[in-house]
């Protein structure tokens, strides 16, 4: 019997005998019971570069190698003097990128969400200049949030009219028309290479394997398991207050696709297992230039760690920050391990690392500290959800120690990374980012940005010099925010600066001008109180915004 009629007849059986107790299960449970068969685990074949190399590594250009973690929060690292459970777990591989290279102290996220933000990042461009607004979501997951339980007077929003005319989620991503970075490198002869999450569309023309990459590993959509459920080497944890987690543990599977080709098992925990593929990547292109592009889905939902990291933090109590701590251990021992392969294969001199995460730490883990010193969380423009760690080492060129003072954002990487290769910056679209090697050497004073902007729908957000207005537009109110004298932003001043908020309105107005429409709806409109993480008791007269996807 085929597959589907299984489903099928299994899916009738149980509404007729569960009535609308089965038919939820059955509704939340669907998209995974209808993904794509996993195979088992097989090896990977990476295209291999020449057996000599034509010029020494340090004669040719850099290789870049970008490694991004997700929903990694800005005091999940060690760097800054914080760390998870109090700074109990430490990331000296991860810091040592920024001690051994440049650390941006004011480095924001493209977006307060993961792929607007690597669209910012892939693209060198504001995502909203060419319709990329919204995290591509099933219409499924979005109801799913939206018809959760909540004690909270404030309730997400479904749009049931966006609802009727929403895309599938795999038509929702970066259109071909655009010029990603790994297009961009390749064009100069880099060899490109994709690991891990992707999340910028799965039709075609928009796979990673479409947009530039010549080896793509990883997955399309924008949550993955590490190890199976049950897995003997897997350490759980569930959060039962969060819908998105009910849903990720229902649907997601543990899996990887090879260039677009049939989903299979990856051998190990996931985190482990695409640093295992990095390092083998950078064997194989040893003697040519190469752009990797390393995505980590660490320490993104759902939290899964790996029995024998989690077993090496008994010192932490709380069982879901040990799980959660466990996960950024294994990020941390995965970035070592690629920065140590580069020097056991001569390329770390002339080797560009850039290292960041997608936004802040997510407000729907339940773990109040993740973003401190700085209010908000993922899913929010306050600093929390947007400032990230943000490291740049190149010891050909960057001195140890640097430190570069002054807003930079995601999408500076695509001119920065072209510019080291000596690419030209195309001229038939405006490219927001700019090179920051200049500032990072002393070359060029001044910022990099005077101007920076973040939009989500009816929530808007402009950094003008020291001055942050973020407009709430389904509350109706806008808040100002003193960033020299307030840089965790505790201080509304609004009220009593008028001018400043109407010539930082019109700001808006223009960067809305040079925006296009949404090329997807958003499909709910969800509340996040600033100041405290979901699973946590509401408070009186509370900050919170809207947050619209």
């Amino acid at each position: 019997m085929k597959s589907w009629l299984k489903i099928l007849l299994g899916v009738l059986a149980l509404l007729l005998v569960g009535g609308f107790l089965a038919r939820d299960y059955v509704l939340l449970h669907l998209p995974g019971w209808l993904a794509p068969h996993v195979y088992p685990n097989h090896a990977v074949a990476w295209a291999k570069g020449p057996d000599q190399a034509s010029v020494p590594p340090d004669k040719r250009p850099p290789n870049i190698v970008l490694i991004v973690a997700d929903d990694l929060g800005y005091n999940d690292i060690s760097f800054n003097g914080g760390g998870v459970a109090g700074g109990i777990l430490k990331t000296p591989h991860i810091d040592s990128i920024g001690h051994g290279g440049v650390s941006f102290a004011d480095g924001y996220a493209g977006n307060a969400t993961c792929a607007p933000s690597r669209a910012a990042l892939m693209t060198g461009r504001y995502p909203t200049r060419f319709g990329f607004e919204f995290t591509p979501t099933d219409t499924r997951f979005a109801r799913t949030i939206a018809g959760f339980p909540s004690s909270w007077q404030h309730r997400t929003i479904f749009d049931e009219d966006a609802a009727a005319s929403d895309p599938p989620p795999d038509d929702k991503g970066v259109p071909s028309s655009e010029l990603t970075i790994a297009r961009l490198l390749r064009g100069k002869g880099y060899h490109t290479v994709h690991l891990g999450k992707w999340h910028l569309g799965g039709a075609r023309g928009m796979r990673p394997e479409d947009q530039g990459f010549d080896e793509s590993l990883g997955f399309i959509i924008g949550a993955q398991m590490y190890l199976p459920e049950k897995d003997p080497d897997a350490v759980n944890s569930k959060q039962d207050f969060d819908p998105i987690d009910k849903y990720l543990w229902a649907n997601l599977p543990f899996s990887v696709q090879y260039n677009g080709g049939a989903h299979f098992r990856p051998a190990r925990y996931m985190t482990d297992y695409l640093t295992d593929q990095a390092i083998e990547t950078i064997r194989a292109n040893r003697n040519r230039p190469f752009f990797l592009y390393l995505a980590y889905n660490a320490p993104h939902t759902p939290l899964q760690a790996l029995k024998a990291d989690y077993d090496a933090l008994p010192q932490i109590a709380d069982h879901r920050t040990r799980v959660y701590a466990a996960m950024i251990r294994a990020l941390d021992r995965g970035v070592g391990r690629v920065t140590a392969e580069l020097k056991a294969q001569g390329l770390d001199r002339n080797t560009l690392v850039i290292f960041t995460s997608d936004n802040g730490g997510a407000h729907y883990i339940g773990l109040p500290d993740i973003n401190r010193p700085y209010r908000g969380w993922k899913a929010t423009f306050f600093e929390g959800g947007m400032k990230v760690p943000f490291f740049m080492r190149w010891p050909a060129q960057i001195k140890p120690a640097t430190v570069a003072r002054g807003p930079v954002s995601h999408f500076d990487i695509f001119a920065t990374a072209g510019r080291a290769a000596g690419v030209p910056m195309p001229t038939d679209r405006a490219i927001d980012g700019v090179d920051l090697m200049p500032f990072i050497a002393g070359r060029q004073a001044g910022t990099p940005h005077q101007l920076l902007f973040w939009r989500s729908g009816g929530y808007k957000v402009v950094r003008d010099g020291d001055w942050k207005l973020q407009v709430l537009g389904l509350q109706h109110r806008s808040l100002l925010y003193d960033m020299k004298n307030d840089p965790t932003e505790q201080h509304d001043v609004a009220a009593r600066q008028p001018a400043i908020v109407a010539r930082l309105d019109a700001l808006l107005a223009r960067h809305d001008a040079e925006s296009v429409k949404p090329s997807w709806p958003s499909l709910i409109q969800s509340p996040i109180a600033i100041d405290r993480p979901l699973g946590t008791k509401p408070r009186p007269r509370e900050t919170y915004i809207y947050w619209w996807n």
